[in-house]
């Protein structure tokens, strides 16, 4: 019998793999059922890599032995509010009375190690009973932490630029220390202007105080930029610094002089400044966006000395409409100025564009106003508010260490991004987790579709090799980060 061909192929070879299954999408509609039934479900998985870092750079026995508190409450302890209010902000919470939101979560009451965090009274009364000598007691907190994180990341930065501004925050209430005064959005009503500085290549908050509504004198400037200096890690050799005119004063160029830093500061407008502006010698402007530039040494009244001027100037058009960068600008009738006070010898092109990413340090005042909480004053009292002060910039702080802790191998700080405090905690704190228990251990497990596990897991891996050395703490990070 004779078989055909086209009758008897042989079979298709099957796959020998596993083949990938496509689940198919849950259908959610009007009809589906939900329960309250689930346990241990946190929104705030995220918190794990902040617990870790502080719990690595021993933050509990920096809060036991730096803060000098005489009230000892009963409920938790010291360690254990300030912790608390810190997550708290750190999560979004600006009032004490939002803390009631997270009482019962268990990955903040698993951090804090309590079974369920207090009512909000308990929380406003030990914020009251803090005095005013803590916010300062904070301040060396975070420096000692600071020192701590650059050695464990591995920061070795030679030089530093340093950018100080003050803000203006409304008060809606009866605050004590609000004061009418300079408040261009709300004109008439009280506030607190308080000062503050930025480590330019870092974003890092490095001093900073509570102040009334009136605008600093010179001493309060001078007084704020001595604790700056001495804030300063140990590796630091080289100090630039950028400020606007609120910083125009004779007691401001002393304390950068005696602090051997390289400033830069915009002049105010005075009859005896816009007489000189008038008598020296203007050249065309080819790389900045004015009309013409100048440099002179001047010494304005109560100075001690002469120092370098350069100004810039743009002619004034019939009808102007065109806006320009917010500067401190001089108006006169047929020109508008631009005028700087320097230390430093660069030409004068170089020196405007180095000032000009002083704007980065008024994009952190406002990220630290609004997203870390720092424009909400929760009590009457102004020892309590100094308090809160300082915890929202430590909680700021946390953000900019574990971007430390998660750069590239190898970036510069030039190359180094920030992630603002906002967009951080969508990708990496606002992460689904589920906190389990087996055989007398306790672990989280994360959604495997979460899309930024590789840079947690990353992160959690630097963070948990975290250790102290002889002298400091040893580096997780081979390559140091530079400037």
């Amino acid at each position: 019998m004779v078989k055909s061909s086209s009758q008897h192929r042989e079979k298709a070879r099957v796959p020998q793999g596993e083949k990938q299954l496509s689940p198919e999408p849950n259908k959610i509609n009007a009809r589906t059922p939900f329960d309250f039934g689930g346990k241990n479900l946190t929104p705030y998985g995220g918190l794990l890599p902040v617990a870790t870092l502080l719990e690595k750079l021993g933050f509990k026995e920096l809060v036991e032995s730096q803060l000098k508190v005489t009230r000892i409450p009963r409920v938790m302890t010291i360690y254990q509010f300030v912790l608390g209010m810190v997550l708290a902000l750190y999560v979004g919470f600006s009032r004490l009375h939002h803390i009631r939101f997270v009482a019962q979560d268990p990955m903040m009451t698993g951090v804090l190690q309590v079974a369920q965090l207090p009512g909000q009274s308990v929380f406003w009364r030990f914020l009251t009973s803090l005095h005013l000598s803590v916010a300062q007691q904070l301040l060396e907190l975070q420096r000692v932490l600071r020192e701590r994180v650059w050695a464990a990341a591995n920061v070795r930065l030679n030089s530093i630029t340093l950018d100080t501004d003050t803000t203006v925050h409304t008060l809606y209430g009866q605050q004590m220390g609000g004061r009418k005064s300079y408040n261009p959005k709300n004109k008439g009503k009280k506030s607190y202007q308080p000062i503050l500085t930025f480590a330019a290549e870092t974003r890092e908050y490095l001093w900073g105080e509570l102040r009334n509504g009136h605008r600093p004198t010179g001493q309060q400037i001078a007084r704020h930029l001595e604790c700056v200096f001495s804030a300063l890690p140990a590796c630091i050799q080289k100090i630039f610094a950028r400020a606007d005119s609120g910083f125009y004063c004779w007691e401001a160029v002393q304390a950068y002089g005696k602090g051997k830093a390289h400033f830069i500061i915009v002049a105010r407008k005075t009859a005896r400044l816009v007489e000189k502006l008038h008598t020296v010698d203007w050249k065309p402007s080819c790389k900045t966006d004015a009309d013409e530039q100048c440099e002179f040494y001047y010494q304005p009244d109560g100075w001690g000395q002469a120092y370098r001027f350069i100004a810039l100037r743009y002619k004034k058009a019939p009808q102007a409409t065109e806006k320009r960068e917010q500067y401190q600008l001089f108006d006169t009738p047929e020109y508008t100025y631009r005028v700087f006070v320097t230390s430093m010898d660069d030409p004068i092109d170089l020196l405007v564009w180095f000032y000009r990413q002083r704007a980065g340090a008024e994009n952190l005042i406002k990220e630290a106003n609004n997203d870390a909480g720092l424009a909400a004053h929760p009590s009457g009292r102004w020892a309590a508010n100094c308090v809160h002060f300082q915890l929202v910039m430590l909680a700021y702080n946390l953000n900019c260490w574990l971007l430390l802790f998660n750069r590239e191998t190898g970036v510069k700080t030039e190359e180094l991004k920030h992630t603002t405090l906002v967009t951080a905690r969508l990708r990496f704190l606002f992460v689904a987790a589920k906190i389990w228990r087996h055989a007398g251990r306790v672990g989280i497990s994360y959604s495997d579709q979460y899309s930024e596990k590789d840079l947690l897991q990353r992160l959690m891996n630097r963070l948990r090799t975290i250790a102290a050395g002889p002298t400091s703490f040893l580096p997780v990070l081979a390559t140091p980060l530079t400037g």
